[in-house]
């Protein structure tokens, strides 16, 4: 519950400073990893990314299928695209909950 405050808390400080959703989760202290996505599936709501390590969940880097936390998600990426993001285990299931594409 604690981490869920603060994920919310940093979220909100960031959206008033403008920052990049990634920034919430890092500024909550969510491990991030690089990635890239390998197929948008939005009529399923996922995301296959190929990824680095995942230090929070103990994850070695791999492919695998993803839900996200926000719909709007899968419009911000497509196939390809190299990208920064946040995954937890929400409601028992891996979802990215932040993400943003490299520049």
């Amino acid at each position: 519950m604690k981490h869920l405050n603060k994920l919310i808390l940093a979220a909100a400080i960031g959206m008033s400073c403008g920052s990049p959703p990634l920034a919430y989760a890092q500024q909550a202290g969510t491990a991030t990893s690089e990635g890239e996505i390998r197929k948008v599936d939005k009529d399923a709501g996922k995301l296959t990314i190929k990824h680095g390590e995942l230090k929070n969940l103990s994850m070695p880097g791999m492919t695998m299928v993803f839900k996200v936390r926000d719909p709007a998600m899968l419009d911000q990426v497509k196939q390809g695209d190299k990208v920064y993001f946040a995954a937890d285990k929400v409601n028992g299931a891996l979802t990215v909950t932040a993400i943003e594409v490299a520049k």
